[in-house]
């Protein structure tokens, strides 16, 4: 039986770069795309221009704004997701701190301190404390903040301010599903991944040793690795 092909969304501020060894790793078995979340700003809309673009049929991964704009398909199309994985994601509506955030990012950027939002707010809690002195890593990091820029920042970060409560659809998932989440992640913490494979009927958690937010580019060789188990099951 021929494999689906294999979209893959990125998170905010990130670029193709956040999958590069999972679509080496992952093209041998099927067709893999990453689709960037750049155009719009809100997370219906994402989803809905993922799934305009899209094949008739296909396995989903997505890695936080990623994983809710998955989320958010699988409620459009459910029929048309043969396999989910929601990496370091969290399903719930934002808390009143989280939108002042995002709102000072935007202020940041329209005032002309973009760069700073990357470097100063976002590296120390994207990755663990151990790969801070991770200079190739670190610097991917900033370079896929800079490749998406300031204006689709700002759509991502209204985007995130009006998301929806993906928490009352997770029952409804029928399809396989991965939910994965680096060990030291503080951005979505342990306890959202746990809701989350709690209300997904057929899913399994995952937990990626020594790794924070960005799992895929912290811990390449491992996420790969378990996203292979999921996509050939």
């Amino acid at each position: 039986m021929n494999k689906p092909p294999l979209i893959l969304l990125p998170g905010t501020l990130c670029d193709e770069r956040l999958w590069e060894h999972q679509v080496e790793n992952l093209s041998s078995f099927t067709d893999v795309s990453v689709v960037m979340l750049t155009e719009d700003d809100s997370i219906e809309d994402m989803a809905h221009r993922v799934l305009k673009e899209a094949p008739e049929r296909f396995a989903l991964a997505g890695l936080s704004l990623g994983g809710i704009v998955a989320l958010e398909m699988v409620k459009q199309a459910p029929e048309r997701v043969l396999k989910l994985a929601l990496l370091d994601t969290n399903p719930r509506p934002p808390r009143e701190e989280q939108m002042e955030t995002w709102k000072k990012f935007i202020d940041m950027a329209e005032g002309g301190e973009f760069r700073q939002i990357t470097k100063d707010y976002l590296l120390p809690v994207l990755i663990h404390p151990d790969s801070q002195e991770n200079e190739e890593l670190t610097s991917d990091i900033v370079k896929m903040a800079d490749n998406i820029g300031k204006s689709a920042m700002v759509r991502q970060m209204r985007a995130l301010i009006s998301k929806p409560d993906g928490r009352a659809a997770l029952n409804k998932i029928g399809c396989p599903t991965l939910v994965m989440t680096g060990e030291n992640d503080t951005v979505c913490t342990m306890d959202m991944h746990v809701e989350l494979a709690e209300n997904i009927k057929n899913s399994k958690l995952v937990t990626i040793d020594h790794c924070g937010h960005l799992s895929s580019m912290e811990q390449p060789e491992a996420v790969s690795a378990v996203l292979q188990y999921w996509f050939q099951c």
